[in-house]
């Protein structure tokens, strides 16, 4: 019965709908309308104020049980979000998020479970080398999810544009995202290789995270 219930509660959404369309095509989907300028703005701002408030740590690579500062491969600043102890901003992040899964869970059987989101901010100059989001000691990660919170302003010539490294065939094909505002950008964690390349006026603002399984 409950299972009938679930059904009957069940609306199709067509964002979801083509996301989950082009993860099945071509393992990343690009969405520009998930939040609405008005969030977006909310959480650029809270970025910014927790930033200002020197809560940001310099940003290391391997996981947090294995974190090693490395300024030759990455150059970010990252505070990571607690979801239970979220405030009224954050809320409008992870309510959206939580949907996205539970349609993801429901549809898809995708299996996914926890969740693990920081703010990042990359100051003029930085940049993160191409790398896979996943380490030997931990293949949880299923998805990977980036949110871009630069302001209306932000142009392609600032830099700091994700590219994603597809394969067609027997070729490489580089697929390059610039970091507009409002932006999410969603890719298989252990399939895309991907990089930021270097920002070049500014800084770019993101809320970067993953979907995970057990």
């Amino acid at each position: 019965m409950n299972e009938l219930f679930e059904q009957l509660d069940f609306v199709e959404n067509p964002l979801y709908e083509r996301i989950i369309s082009d993860l099945l095509e071509s393992g990343y989907s690009i969405a520009d309308a998930f939040f609405s300028e008005q969030e977006v703005a909310i959480l650029r701002a809270s970025l910014l104020t927790k930033y200002e408030e020197d809560n940001f740590k310099k940003a290391a690579i391997g996981n947090r049980t294995n974190e090693m500062i490395a300024k030759s491969i990455r150059g970010d600043f990252i505070l990571w979000m607690d979801e239970s102890k979220m405030d009224a901003t954050e809320a409008v992040f992870f309510n959206k998020v939580n949907d996205l899964v539970r349609y993801l869970n429901k549809t898809c059987f995708l299996g996914i479970l926890q969740k693990e989101f920081h703010y990042a901010l990359y100051p003029k100059g930085t940049f993160y080398k191409r790398h896979l989001d996943t380490f030997q000691n931990d293949d949880r990660r299923k998805l990977s999810f980036v949110f871009y919170l630069n302001d209306e302003t932000w142009k392609p010539e600032n830099g700091g544009e994700l590219v994603l490294y597809l394969q067609e065939n027997t070729h490489e094909v580089p697929k390059i995202v610039y970091p507009m505002p409002g932006r999410v950008v969603i890719f298989e964690s252990q399939e895309l290789e991907h990089e930021v390349k270097p920002v070049l006026e500014s800084q770019r603002l993101s809320i970067t995270g993953w979907l995970k399984t057990r």
